[in-house]
């Protein structure tokens, strides 16, 4: 028979700042990176020139291999992914044993086992989420990698600039939306790793969240590797002065 789980105020609280933290950070990045610098639209740039050059090269196996790389690594996330949401669904399996194993921890609230079961499916969606986020991210390398096959080559004069710069411009926004879903992906592992501090305690989520939160800020918009990849474009961080980036 269904029982109704009772879940205290304070975990309530605490789950809903960890999603306006996620939320609200992702929707905050997204508009930010319209009008400051950061490793999204950075890489957006480097993209778009990559692709230009691509259609002034004769072969493109370096391209494609490069491609392929990168579509290995978001596979082993997307691979990981299954092996731990597995995880997650075996520990649901055995709740009594895992909040057997919670109250020996030190300083874990007490909670009960139907709170604890609702907190596994809460880190069993987010797994779903980041493997639906991997796999369309593969697919979307995929597709990058086709159109590497087919793409003008400067041994093909008989293609004009105008075809050229078409190509090389989408084939850059496939990259860059491919480049976006890896990066909503590893987003979610970065909250997964703030949401288990819930087990312990709400308010060690909150304290968690906010400090994904601010190291994620500081990597998007304030690291060693933006002010490098700006240095490459003679740029510096703050607010762009090319609203075209």
């Amino acid at each position: 028979m269904f029982k109704m789980i009772t879940i205290p105020l304070i975990d309530i609280i605490a789950l809903s700042w960890f999603m306006v933290c996620w939320v609200g950070y992702s929707f905050f990045a997204r508009k930010r990176a319209k009008t400051y610098y950061s490793l999204s639209n950075i890489l957006c740039t480097l993209r778009v020139e990559w692709m230009n050059a691509v259609v002034h090269k004769e072969h493109h196996i370096a391209d494609a291999a490069l491609v392929g790389n990168v579509e290995r690594t978001v596979t082993f996330f997307a691979s990981s992914t299954i092996f731990v949401l597995a995880g997650v669904l075996t520990v649901i399996a055995s709740n009594d044993a895992f909040v057997r194993v919670l109250e020996q921890i030190p300083f874990t609230t007490e909670q009960s086992h139907g709170l604890v079961l609702l907190k596994l499916a809460g880190i069993a969606g987010i797994m779903v989420f980041a493997f639906f986020k991997f796999t369309w991210a593969v697919r979307q390398f995929g597709f990058v990698s086709i159109l590497l096959g087919m793409a003008p080559s400067i041994s093909r004069p008989t293609v004009e600039k105008v075809q050229r710069e078409a190509f090389s411009l989408n084939t850059a926004k496939v990259l860059d939306q491919a480049g976006h879903e890896y990066n909503y992906g590893l987003r979610a592992y970065y909250f997964a790793l703030a949401y288990l501090c819930w087990f312990v305690s709400p308010w060690l989520l909150i304290a968690a969240s906010i400090i994904v939160t601010a190291v994620l800020y500081r990597r998007e918009y304030n690291s060693r590797v933006l002010r490098a990849l700006l240095a490459s474009q003679g740029l510096e961080p703050g607010p762009k002065t090319d609203r075209a980036l």
